[in-house]
């Protein structure tokens, strides 16, 4: 789950993390008034006349798309906020069709000396939280690790004993931080960032750029929080935390119904259960040519109406060209897939072609099921053998039409 930057500076005052004072404009009614308020108010208790307007929503690279304005004075404010509320912003991480601004974070200006990289995530590969920074602050850190790898560095945190005093000196030495005032700012920020991370129940906390000002002072100037959704259950607070609006309908729906589905480009709907499966199966799919349209685990325990539902989502997109269901049983079982495929091809009258593999509990029920509903549907007998006859399938349906 993503939250907005003024969202995660929240959290990050509420853990001793420093920040500049900022005020969210969130209504589009009367957004430049609001704005220049906003803007005053923060000139009058900062004593700088300069502000800075940025546009909130759930993508980076905001600030090269035109997103983050810094402007001197409320009129200035009132003028980008106006600009900005409900513009489009595309960026690398939007995709062409970009995000639509609905809201807006009128902060202060700081005089800046540098910007640093710093973020804390998980190493799945060591099953440890790990602490990046780098130099190139402001920067995403995908085109540091490809052109300056050399400027990135990284400490493991043992989860028994926390971050440790020695691993805070070696990032800040990598980093160049000098005197007094940076090393104890950066060694107290980095600390309760460490402790946030898990505190929060976080996937990743990541501060982009961390700044040092003019007076050495060290400031999260952005701050972007993703929660593991595996904690949902200890964090109440997070569904007020929410924006809908940043989240596709359909995966909206999805979520409502327990199902994990994310919409992407391609032309080839998938209905899998079991994420691992499920990413294995788009992969066969790209091996064989095709492009995968959505990734959907229907989970261990859905029932036929789950499924009539993953079917219905499926084919909201009007690019899918055929559907493959891969299903390997084990709690859930292959004559339920099977009834509720056949259910759901009957309900919703589908023209795409579908291909269906079955393997484990009840396989040949399921199987018995399938053949037996009078319907066109392609069996297969393994992952590969569905991925290449959908791929095949899909291709002469977009050729006709």
């Amino acid at each position: 789950m993503n939250i907005h930057e003024y969202q995660a500076k929240e959290i990050f005052r509420r853990h001793g993390i420093p920040t500049p004072q900022g005020i969210p404009v969130l209504d589009k009614d009367g957004v430049g008034a609001k704005a220049a308020e906003a803007a005053k108010k923060l000139i009058d208790e900062t004593g700088n006349q300069v502000v800075v307007v940025k546009a909130q929503i759930h993508a980076g690279g905001r600030g090269k798309a035109g997103g983050v304005k810094v402007v001197k004075g409320p009129d200035a404010a009132k003028a980008a906020a106006e600009e900005l509320m409900g513009k489009t912003l595309v960026t690398p991480q939007t995709g062409a069709e970009g995000k639509l601004v609905q809201r807006l974070y009128v902060e202060q200006g700081l005089d800046i000396a540098r910007e640093i990289y710093l973020a804390v995530t998980i190493d799945r590969e060591k099953k440890k939280p790990v602490i990046m920074c780098s130099s190139e602050g402001g920067v995403e850190i995908e085109e540091v690790a490809e052109k300056h790898p050399e400027k990135i560095f990284k400490v493991w945190v043992d989860p028994a004993v926390g971050l440790m005093p020695y691993q805070v000196r070696q990032l800040a030495f990598g980093l160049g931080l000098e005197g007094k005032e940076q090393m104890k700012g950066f060694s107290k920020l980095l600390t309760n960032l460490s402790k946030l991370f898990i505190a929060e129940d976080c996937s990743i906390a990541e501060i982009n750029p961390l700044v040092v000002t003019k007076d050495d002072q060290v400031v999260a100037l952005d701050a972007k929080i993703n929660f593991d959704s595996n904690g949902a259950f200890r964090h109440k607070e997070w569904a007020e935390l929410e924006d809908a609006s940043e989240t596709a309908a359909t995966e909206r729906e999805a979520g409502e119904a327990g199902l994990s589905f994310i919409q992407l480009d391609g032309n080839i709907g998938c209905l899998v259960n079991g994420a691992g499966l499920a990413m294995s199966t788009m992969d066969t799919i790209q091996h064989f040519g095709g492009q995968p349209a959505n990734f959907l685990d229907v989970g261990g325990g859905a029932t036929q109406e789950a499924v009539t539902k993953a079917f219905t989502i499926i084919l909201q997109s009007k690019e899918v060209q055929g559907i493959f269901v891969n299903i390997f049983g084990g709690i859930m079982k292959c004559d339920i897939i099977a009834n509720g495929v056949v259910e759901a091809t009957k309900k919703l009258g589908l023209e795409v072609p579908l291909v269906v593999r079955l393997a484990g509990t009840n396989v040949e029920k399921g199987k018995e099921i399938l053949a037996n509903s009078g319907l066109d549907i392609t069996p297969a007998d393994t992952m590969a053998e569905g991925a290449k006859k959908i791929v095949e399938l899909a291709a002469a349906r977009a050729a006709k039409a």
